[in-house]
């Protein structure tokens, strides 16, 4: 097999773990002629290709950004709240686990840009976890009913990839993330004039997830680091296209 000798410039990076979305982006890459290396627990490798393209885990970011001088494009806390609310079709606060443990209503909650507790509907605040620190920041929202939720890899405002990803709740694995050519296309349609509005700033790097809200129709899901989402049943082609962007040299 002959490489392109400018693709060998390029590293993936990953972390120790072999899941499926790893595997898919390591077979991709291998398939360019790009190198690809993997953190050794919480040792970083050293790196000499000119252009390093990371997929890790959000946790990861602060130890690779600061190992390799890089910034991994990401969005601010309060980003989702900051919307215009014909994007995201319902209320959402921003406030500290402290404050988020005082409501007494059902709400729906949700670290802004991790994983560290479970996003769920909580029927009141003294549901929420007690291990987390109460000053840690928590995104708030009145509970909707999602039909269909897609996942959506941008590049300069434009869809490169596109899967389902949450059908009435389930996850849409158990279809083999299936979609018609019109579901993806309304989805990516969608994803792309949120990205369009002069009022939403968005990293030129992204994944914006999407979805119809029963009686209220398509919203804004969340958006994320590009370098850190799964890519379900996207092309992991596009999602390298997509993700090679997502970093900041100095």
């Amino acid at each position: 097999m002959i490489f392109n000798s400018a693709a060998i410039m390029t590293t993936l990076l990953l972390t120790a773990r072999f899941g499926g979305d790893d595997q898919a982006l390591w077979k991709a890459a291998i398939g360019r002629g790009w190198s690809v290396e993997r953190l050794r627990g919480s040792r970083v490798p050293e790196l000499t290709d000119p252009e390093i393209v990371v997929y890790a885990e959000v946790f990861y970011a602060p130890l690779i950004e600061q190992s390799l001088g890089i910034r991994l494009l990401d969005l601010p806390d309060d980003w989702l709240v900051m919307l215009p609310e014909v994007h995201r079709q319902r209320s959402i606060s921003l406030m500290s686990l402290a404050e988020a443990r005082m409501l007494s209503r059902p709400f729906f909650a949700k670290p802004p840009n991790d994983k560290s507790f479970e996003a769920a509907v909580y029927s009141s605040g003294s549901e929420l976890p007690a291990e987390f620190d109460s000053a840690m920041s928590v995104l708030v929202a009145e509970p909707v009913e999602w039909e269909d939720e897609y996942r959506c890899f941008l590049l300069d405002g434009q869809v490169r990839a596109a899967s389902p990803y949450l059908r009435r709740g389930k996850l849409a694995e158990s279809e083999g993330f299936i979609a018609t050519a019109e579901e993806l296309a309304a989805a990516s349609a969608f994803a792309e004039s949120v990205a369009a509005d002069p009022k939403v700033t968005l990293p030129r790097a992204v994944v914006l997830d999407v979805g119809k809200i029963a009686g209220r129709g398509w919203a804004v899901v969340e958006a994320n680091g590009a370098w850190g989402s799964g890519i379900y049943g996207c092309d992991p082609e596009a999602v390298l296209d997509v993700i090679r962007h997502a970093v900041i040299r100095p």
